[in-house]
């Protein structure tokens, strides 16, 4: 398996009604053999929400990857020299780690270990949740999509009608693109056409 022996950085940004979606995917990446390093940002570390409190959420990871959950820069800044991971994917990505990302601003976790991650022109796997990003964040979109050793998980419009600038990943693809991107390729299509299969509850 393309997964076996891979050590996997698995970094989640504050789209907290996916965390229900994100962790059964993080199951089935160690179920087919990856070593998984969880980065979190702060918001997912300290934020209640209506869908769950913050400490659950973190516990929950911890207990899944059985690996100490990264949640500084001086921590997440080894997995580039030292301890380098074979794939990072940020899955969610919210439009405000997205903006960070795309203009190098590196202050969080995650952020960090994509950055270590491209230091070593390893791939960083990008899965998008956001409500603007055919809006003010477009042009950080653009800028991620022509810049090197960044993939995407294939997206679309998630509600067209009533949210006309946002863009949701199709979670059901994050396990192939993530092979893809270890291959250094991009998974396609890279736009996938709206379905109400897609919207996440």
């Amino acid at each position: 398996m393309i997964f076996k022996d891979k050590r996997i950085g698995f970094g989640l940004t504050g789209s907290h009604h996916t965390f229900p979606h994100i962790f059964p995917i993080i199951e089935e990446l160690i179920k087919q053999g990856a070593e998984i390093v969880p980065f979190i940002t702060e918001t997912v570390q300290y934020t209640d929400t209506k869908h769950g409190k913050a400490k659950d959420n973190v516990e929950k990871l911890k207990k899944i990857t059985s690996h100490p959950i990264i949640t500084t820069i001086p921590d997440a800044e080894p997995y580039g020299p030292d301890k380098p991971l074979d794939v990072m994917i940020i899955a969610p990505l919210t439009g405000n780690s997205m903006s960070k990302f795309a203009n190098a601003h590196t202050d969080n976790a995650v952020l960090m270990a994509a950055k270590s991650t491209l230091r070593n022109e390893n791939p960083v796997l990008l899965a998008l949740t956001t409500n603007d990003a055919l809006g003010l964040n477009a042009k950080n979109l653009a800028a991620l999509l022509n810049a090197k050793h960044i993939f995407f998980v294939p997206f679309g419009q998630d509600n067209p009608y009533q949210k006309p600038s946002s863009l949701s990943a199709n979670l059901n693809e994050l396990i192939p693109a993530a092979e893809a991107a270890l291959n250094g390729k991009q998974i396609q299509p890279i736009i996938v056409p709206y379905s109400t299969k897609n919207v996440l509850k």
